[in-house]
Order: structure tokens, then sequence, then C-alpha cells
């Protein structure tokens, strides 16, 4: 028995392979409709080597959206170009927020990982000793209770 594999195809949806007329009637409209939104840079379709319009499916898509604006909300083309502007404007500050975000969790993990190091130091250092409550360091405090035999020469 032969075995049978799937092979999974990502498209790019931002390629340009449908021409002006086949975009046309994806988008269900008339080809000089797109030519006239082309024309008010509502949308960019790529250019093949010879200059034949190509719209990808992102493209198919912007077209479908730009008639739900005009037909089904009553907007006009000026309306549909602030309507995209503004939407292009979130995502930029979406973008930007999510970059925000991430260098404040560096920062914080940064931080954290800087606080660590000051309390493991001071652990090391610093030591509250029986009486008095004044911080000495840990070294001297370890010292007087070392057995002679361990103390080297100098006395520490």
């Amino acid at each position: 028995m032969a075995r049978r594999s799937v092979r999974r195809v990502r498209l790019d949806t931002a390629r340009g392979v449908f021409m002006i007329s086949v975009a046309a009637e994806l988008a269900r409209m008339h080809p000089q409709t797109l030519r006239m939104y082309e024309a008010r840079g509502l949308i960019e379709p790529k250019r093949s080597p010879k200059g034949t319009r190509l719209y990808s499916q992102e493209d198919v898509e912007r077209l479908r959206r730009i008639q739900e604006m005009t037909t089904d909300l009553g907007l006009n083309l000026a309306g549909v170009e602030r309507v995209l502007e503004l939407e292009a404007q979130v995502d930029e500050m979406h973008a930007r927020i999510e970059d925000l975000e991430v260098q404040a969790l560096h920062a914080q993990v940064q931080l954290a990982e800087e606080l660590e190091q000051v309390r493991s130091s001071f652990r090391a250092e610093l030591s509250v000793p029986y009486r008095g409550g004044q911080l000495v360091r840990a070294a001297d405090v370890r010292r007087q209770f070392r057995p002679p035999a361990e103390r080297r020469p100098d006395g520490s």
C-alpha cells in the first residue's frame, strides 16, 4: 500500500497574481472601478515587467472592504480614504505598543537580575549581629566563631 503524503502549500497573499479582470470579478466590481481606485491611491497593485497590473489576495480583500464602506456604510471615497488612513495609523500604534511592551519586559527582567545581584552581595557582605543591631561585614562576624585552628596567622 503506497503511503500518501500531504503537502502543504503556503500562499503569499501579498503577491500579485490576478490580472485586473480576475481581480474585478473576485471583488464583484467593474475593472474601471479598480482603475479609479488606483488613481485615487486607495489600492496599489503590483506590476509585471511589461506593466500589467497584478492584484494580490490582499488587494482583493481591500477592494471588498472599500466596496463595503461605500455601499453598506454610505461613505464617499474621501471618507474611505480617511478610514483607511486611520486604520493604518492604529495598526502602526499597535505595533509600537507591542515594541514598547517587549522593551519594558526586557528592562523589568534586567532590573530584577540587578536587584538580585545587589541582594546577594549584601547577604554575602552584611549580617545583623546578635547585639547592637548594627550592620557589620559577615566575614567579621564569622571570624569570631571560627575555631583557632582555622584562623589565619594574621588573626583573621
